[in-house]
């Protein structure tokens, strides 16, 4: 569907294992203790405790981050939700709140700790088959060897993460030839290649940590576009920046309006002492960003070769215009089965909640998306699949809608023989983005169990073992069960216990 990407990013927050998420900041509206600052910040910066550990030393300051993609935290400012609940930001690029001025306005101060470029990293053996040398590797040069069916790749989804959206601006700029910000016309321009190129990408992710998981779990994906830091952490990479220009990321530190005066003291402290020389040296030693500071080194193995900064576009409507043709038309189209538990114990407001999260759902699906509706109960009680056509997008949509009211509570929770029963419905999946969505509210209590799932698994030819199982924690099933299932598979646990039902099925687009 052709809709507004920066409008529709409600709840796509990473989740991590320090900090709070995205689902948590209704937490953060009570005042914070004296010498606590709040920080709205973007998820990638969650491998920066050591440096906020070494800040509270500095300073006595605790910064106490809220991990959230860049793109939701601009829509969260935007729309007033984060006034009175934060008390700073930190997010990746300030470029998206440019973009919006409703966000800009919030924003009273911004200075840059430190930079990351765009990167491709490409397993060794096949940069070495390719005849690169890093230094001379242009955007062009990347799509010919897709082209040529000689580079396949990973990203992570533009229109949730900034480091995908970040690549994005990166290839179309690149390869239209713009020589200033992006344009219609560029985007236009540069269409025929750009649809050439995505061929290559067969790993989408909401996340860069579940995206660099995944690549090294599967063996048969080349190379990983994404910011360099992230790049550097994974082995067996050689990390390149192509050589006509890559998009930065410059990670300003920003004191929020309406903060007090001893609060914005704080954030002038902490920005001190993030930029003095050994904090500096700190940030690019543990996390492989670049200083801002002259005097500081990158850490070693970051090339210091100057690179051309490709710059953001200018207007919304080219922002939004680009994520668009990538969702609708650049990228392989989605195909996901919905394995969705409709047994008794759903009765009530459980399948209200459940209806009512897919309904709304409708609204985000793409273009040539493939959607399967598998409700289950004691067994699977119906296989409906749809298409949303582009020459008719809303007759798809209408009848996933109509599926979905349809749908009743009944039965015991026959997990397993009906995720086998997914994956009976499916091929390789080779020309799209294919996955399992797994809701459910109870225990497996009927059918096949755990070790028969697992022994189904492993008989699964090689490209079906690829199709991971995302499966959604909800009411009172079992965290222990539906983490093996992800796991087992590849696939992530979403967690709509605390949350909500609709923003876990929102979250787990960027995956699809």
């Amino acid at each position: 569907m052709n809709r507004h990407p920066l409008l529709a990013l409600l709840a796509a927050a990473a989740v991590v294992l320090t900090g709070c998420t995205a689902k948590d900041h209704d937490d953060d509206s009570t005042a914070p203790k004296p010498g606590t600052l709040r920080v709205l910040a973007s998820s990638e910066l969650s491998d920066m405790t050591a440096v906020f550990d070494r800040v509270r030393k500095d300073t006595g300051v605790t910064v106490r981050p809220t991990y959230m993609g860049t793109l939701d935290a601009v829509d969260l400012l935007a729309r007033g939700k984060a006034d009175g609940r934060y008390d700073a930001l930190w997010l990746s690029s300030d470029d998206y709140l440019r973009l919006r001025p409703e966000a800009a306005k919030k924003v009273v101060s911004e200075t840059s700790i430190m930079t990351s470029p765009v990167a491709i990293g490409v397993r060794t053996a096949a940069a070495k088959a390719l005849g690169w040398k890093p230094d001379a590797v242009t955007w062009s040069r990347i799509e010919q060897a897709v082209v040529a069916g000689r580079l396949s790749y990973g990203m992570t989804d533009p229109a949730r993460s900034n480091s995908g959206f970040a690549t994005l601006i990166s290839v179309a700029s690149a390869l239209s030839g713009a020589q200033s910000a992006l344009t219609d016309a560029d985007v236009a321009k540069a269409t025929p290649q750009l649809k050439e190129f995505f061929k290559g990408q067969k790993l989408t992710s909401g996340s860069s940590g579940w995206l660099a998981s995944a690549y090294q779990r599967r063996g048969d994906v080349d190379a990983l576009l994404n910011y360099e830091s992230v790049l550097k952490g994974i082995p067996g990479l050689t990390v390149i920046r192509p050589s006509d220009g890559v998009v930065t990321a410059d990670y300003p530190f920003s004191s929020l309006a309406g903060t007090s005066a001893a609060t914005r003291e704080d954030v002038r402290e902490v920005t001190e002492d993030l930029r003095g020389a050994a904090v500096q040296k700190l940030i690019t030693d543990t996390t492989r960003r670049r200083p801002v500071v002259a005097s500081v080194p990158p850490a070693a193995g970051l090339d210091t070769t100057r690179r051309r900064e490709l710059p953001f576009p200018g207007s919304r409507s080219v922002a939004d215009g680009l994520i668009s043709a990538y969702e609708n038309e650049l990228r392989r189209p989605s195909r996901t089965v919905y394995v969705l538990d409709t047994s008794g114990s759903m009765d009530g407001d459980r399948l209200n909640r459940l209806k009512k999260a897919l309904t709304d759902l409708t609204g985000d699906f793409r273009d040539r998306e493939e959607v399967t509706l598998m409700p289950f109960g004691s067994a699977v009680k119906s296989v409906r699949t749809h298409v949303v056509e582009p020459a008719d997008p809303k007759a798809g949509l209408a009848a996933i809608r109509k599926d979905t009211e349809a749908l009743t509570a009944d039965g015991n929770t026959a997990i397993y023989t009906s995720l086998e029963k997914a994956y009976d419905q499916l091929g390789s999946g080779e020309d799209t983005f294919t996955s399992i969505v797994l809701m459910t509210d109870g225990e497996n209590t009927t059918g096949d169990k755990a070790g028969d799932f697992d022994d189904f698994y492993r008989e699964l030819s090689t490209d079906r073992q690829r199709i991971p199982v995302f499966p959604i924690l909800f009411g009172d099933s079992s965290r222990a069960e539906l983490q093996h299932i992800a796991t087992l598979t590849g696939g992530r646990l979403f967690d709509a216990r605390q949350g909500s039902l609709d923003g876990a099925f929102e979250e787990i687009r960027g995956y699809q």
